[in-house]
């Protein structure tokens, strides 16, 4: 159950307005994001399965949007085209096919812009992916295509981060602290970088570390929702039952998305 949860508290940190942007049947069902995982593919498989669970109004979108493309034969518009099916599948939490069509665009664009959305939606697939295979298979994508935007923009600590997230469920988790770390040398208050520390530091149980780490965060940026809320889980395992009430009581106060408070009162039961 706890690591369940932290997965989820990971994948709202990684893409930050996540939570608030994805449906809410995406974000508070598990069993739902195990579906649209099951029934979609980022190697050829049709991205049409699995919208029995897409809100109608995107449904509606993707179909005309579909009946666009196949009507024109500019490759410029099928990849304006596909860019938009990348977007409107990522509103409907459907990874793996935003994907593949952001992957698509970019390969016609070959521009910054769309290498990093190309990369981002591999990375997000890669998140949410429950099949081990499938997950490396996608984060070695993610790096393809951030790594463009990296070697365009070395500064790009957002791609950076990602890409050293990408090797934490691969065989060189090392590698991807070392980065995680350098892009803290540059830029000590990069509050991506402090959570994912944070966050690495609990799921390998240095719940101390993980405190220190989240605390920075915090005197950064007080009002990261994700980054206090995961603070609470690291007093929690650490056995801070006092400090981790206090925790989740403040963040159950700084945000009253569903998500979040539901999240919240989950760690408070098991804390009685």
């Amino acid at each position: 159950m706890l690591k369940t949860r932290i997965i989820l508290i990971v994948a709202s940190a990684i893409v930050i307005w996540l939570i608030f942007l994805l449906p809410k049947a995406v974000v508070e069902n598990e069993s739902q994001l195990k579906s649209a995982d099951s029934t979609s593919s980022h190697k050829g498989a049709s991205p049409a399965k699995g919208h029995s669970e897409i809100p109608a109004t995107i449904t509606a979108s993707i179909k005309a949007v579909k009946t666009a493309r196949s009507s024109t034969s500019s490759n410029e518009k099928n990849a304006i085209f596909a860019d938009s099916l990348r977007s409107l599948y990522t509103q409907a939490g459907q990874f793996d096919s935003a994907a593949m069509y952001g992957a698509e665009a970019a390969t016609f664009f070959k521009t910054t812009k769309s290498f990093l959305k190309a990369g981002n939606s591999y990375y997000e697939a890669s998140t949410f992916a429950m099949d081990p295979q499938k997950q490396k298979a996608l984060a070695e994508k993610a790096r393809e295509w951030l790594g463009k935007v990296i070697e365009v923009n070395p500064k790009n600590y957002e791609a950076r981060i990602k890409v050293a997230m990408t090797y934490l469920s691969a065989s060189g988790p090392m590698q991807g602290i070392r980065q995680l770390r350098d892009v803290l040398k540059e830029d000590p208050k990069n509050e991506l970088a402090l959570f994912n520390m944070g966050m690495l530091s609990v799921q390998s149980g240095q719940n101390s570390k993980a405190i220190d780490w989240l605390k920075q965060l915090a005197e950064v940026n007080p009002k990261h929702v994700q980054g206090q809320l995961l603070l609470g889980v690291a007093y929690m395992n650490d056995g801070k039952s006092k400090e981790a009430r206090q925790q989740f009581e403040k963040v159950k106060k700084m945000n009253n998305d569903p998500a979040v408070q539901a999240t919240v009162d989950s760690y408070l039961k098991d804390l009685k």
